[in-house]
């Protein structure tokens, strides 16, 4: 199990990935536009840097939704390596079996 303030810490970065999308894609879209002014696109740029930095999703770690782990994930299951074997081992994953010989 990971440590409770590593998830807390995780899923507080998303809230601000979620709040600062719109205004940062807005921001972007400025910087890119060729044919804006460059005193403007260096004022949204500016703009941008001011954000908070855990409000860019790059910051963004995917962990597992029943343990917090961040290593072993399965992006298509949400869960780590570990918590997939558990779970298949006690038949709560539907159409795996765990192997033994």
């Amino acid at each position: 199990m990971a440590k409770k303030a590593m998830v807390e810490r995780e899923k507080k970065r998303q809230r601000m990935v979620k709040k600062y999308a719109a205004k940062r894609a807005a921001l972007k879209e400025i910087i890119n536009d060729e044919s804006k002014p460059m005193e403007e696109r260096f004022r949204a740029s500016l703009k941008l840097a001011e954000l908070p930095r855990n409000s860019s999703p790059t910051r963004l770690h995917n962990r597992c939704q029943l343990t917090g782990r961040p290593h072993g994930y399965y992006r298509k299951l949400q869960v780590s390596r570990i918590a997939l074997r558990e779970l298949a081992s006690n038949g709560l994953a539907p159409g795996m079996v765990k192997s033994s010989w």
